[in-house]
């Protein structure tokens, strides 16, 4: 499913008009965006938990060279999915 596709599902379930949707799914997205930056953790009751975590640099060996590298430590932004949407999918 593609954004234009959940845009129009999401309209047809509440209806409202897509264009309303689209501002909506934005507001959302910017918010969630806005809260990750700041290093707050989201929570959605059912859904999950977004949270931003700090990978520490490491050593990375090329199979093909033997050459090591030093990988930088970097910010990755986890899921880790609710016990309600695990058994949904069991």
């Amino acid at each position: 499913m593609n954004n234009k596709e959940f845009i129009s599902e999401l309209s047809a379930k509440l209806g409202y008009t897509n264009k309303d949707i689209s501002q909506l799914t934005s507001s959302v997205i910017g918010i969630m965006t806005q809260e990750l930056q700041e290093g707050n953790i989201i929570s959605i009751h059912g859904f999950g938990t977004f949270e931003v975590k700090k990978k520490l640099e490491r050593i990375s060996v090329n199979p093909a060279t033997q050459q090591r590298m030093l990988v930088p430590p970097k910010l990755v932004l986890s899921y880790k999915p609710s016990s309600l949407l695990k058994e949904k999918f069991k």
